[in-house]
């Protein structure tokens, strides 16, 4: 075998030759660490005297298809590969090149590969892909911003990606994982193939065991490829149940990879059933294409978080004043209005401030708690709870006719004073009375009013708050 002692020695950065044994059908030792210059030495082994040559690269790195599947490919076409990537592992980004070398056993393939690691994404090195690629990413990014909707836009973003990469199948999920939760973003997929479904038909409680393999299966890198037999095979060793599913719906290709944000993994974007000759340009295209989809995924996980948190009581999990007013005066200006008949019913915690004064400020929120939980309770379809005040709560019902509206009263009124909960008064008033909501707000705070001050002329050891002079 030629002698790259010298050679390698000449590059200041990290460096080794790599073999693919072709005699070695598959699995770690058809790739093997030949030689590597100092630099290289020391990422691997502790002392340079525990360095071995000519040993499976897994010696020293943990198993990645994906940097197996790059060695192949420049092994059989003879022609340099250059890939830039978010690695997990190190929570960094790789820069890597893979060069092949003149040989003298016709059954090794040497590779010169060489890599640098910086913590942060350098967009010149992002932006060095091939123009194919570019104009793919472009057309993605103009998608964007077709539409106010951010669904919608993606919904037409995947259509494409599914459409540049030749794939019978293109789909995004969401993942979170602190709360065990996943959700389908987009998808897109051949209607004329019978063999292809919507994923929601296969998203069950059971697939967030599926989901949970596909780290091991990207193994701290930034993605997982499946383009023959032997792939699946090596697959099925970590995710039985999803290699057999996929090979139920006649899935022989795959490129997924992880969307990652803040050091986080936030979802998945896969593509299926692609022509296996196109495997580095489809991820090329995705691999470029879920850094800039990662960023806006993100972003619109932010904003909707702000909006809620913009519009929630954080104590109760209700709707805060903020929004109340906001509906209100969506209303009043009819942007969004409350659709007749409606009914409005205004709630008051009993005793809260005795229970506060006596058994301190947490018993209090878990009384408030109580309330909106009873609240949460209701039957009926269309029912919007805020919490308007310190101990006021505000329900609007739109298009509720008078017998439902009658409903929701009187479970109500059977609720209010229940043993061992928290007890409210209850002020009503349907659209028949008045079918302005600001006034009809206000026929129905005077009642809860009524109603509270006989409620506190039977239960004298509770102080009333804000009672009115």
């Amino acid at each position: 075998m030629a002698d790259y002692k010298n050679f390698l020695e000449t590059f200041k950065g990290v460096a080794c030759i790599l073999a693919v044994d072709l005699t070695v059908d598959h699995g770690d030792s058809r790739y093997l660490v030949v030689d590597g210059n100092e630099a290289y030495k020391r990422t691997v082994v502790k002392s340079l005297d525990e360095f071995e040559q000519n040993v499976p690269y897994t010696r020293y790195i943990m198993k990645a298809s994906n940097f197996e599947s790059l060695c192949e490919t420049c092994a059989t076409t003879g022609k340099p590969l250059h890939t830039y990537f978010d690695i997990e592992l190190y929570n960094a980004w790789m820069e890597v090149y893979y060069m092949p070398l003149a040989s003298d056993d016709p059954n090794k393939k040497l590779i010169l590969f060489s890599y640098e690691m910086n913590p942060k994404a350098d967009v010149d090195k992002l932006a060095d892909i091939s123009s194919e690629t570019a104009t793919n990413v472009i057309k993605t990014c103009l998608k964007l911003r077709e539409t106010s909707d951010f669904r919608e836009s993606m919904k037409s973003v995947i259509k494409d990606i599914r459409r540049q990469c030749g794939s019978e199948r293109c789909s995004i999920l969401l993942t979170d994982y602190e709360n065990r939760e996943y959700s389908l973003l987009c998808e897109d997929y051949n209607p004329d193939d019978p063999m292809q479904m919507p994923m929601e038909s296969f998203l069950t409680e059971e697939f967030y065991a599926v989901i949970e393999t596909w780290p091991r299966l990207i193994n701290k890198s930034n993605c997982f490829t499946i383009t023959n037999e032997q792939d699946m095979a090596e697959a099925h060793k970590i995710a039985p149940e999803w290699i057999d599913s996929l090979r139920f719906a006649g899935v022989s290709s795959l490129v997924i990879y992880s969307l990652r944000s803040d050091n986080k993994t936030i979802g998945y974007i896969w593509a299926g059933n692609f022509p296996v000759d196109k495997t580095l340009m489809i991820k090329e295209t995705l691999g470029i294409t879920s850094f800039i989809l990662s960023a806006e995924i993100a972003n619109d996980q932010n904003v909707r978080k702000m909006k809620i948190m913009s519009s929630t009581d954080l104590l109760t999990g209700v709707f805060n004043r903020n929004a109340m007013n906001n509906r209100i005066s969506e209303d009043v200006c009819g942007t969004r209005l409350i659709q007749k008949p409606f009914g409005v019913f205004f709630i008051d915690v009993n005793g809260l401030k005795t229970i506060n004064d006596t058994q301190g400020h947490l018993a209090g929120d878990n009384l408030l708690k109580d309330v909106a939980l009873t609240l949460k309770e209701l039957k009926g379809d269309n029912i919007e709870i805020y919490r308007v005040g310190g101990d006021e709560f505000l329900i609007i019902t739109p298009k509720t006719a008078p017998a439902e509206f009658l409903k929701i009263e009187e479970e109500l009124r059977q609720k209010c004073e229940l043993p061992n909960r928290a007890h409210f008064a209850v002020g009503s008033c349907h659209s028949d009375e008045n079918d302005d909501v600001r006034k009809a707000m206000q026929k129905a705070d005077a009642r809860m009013y009524d109603v509270k001050e006989e409620y506190y002329s039977r239960h004298p050891e509770y102080e009333w708050h804000n009672k009115p002079v």
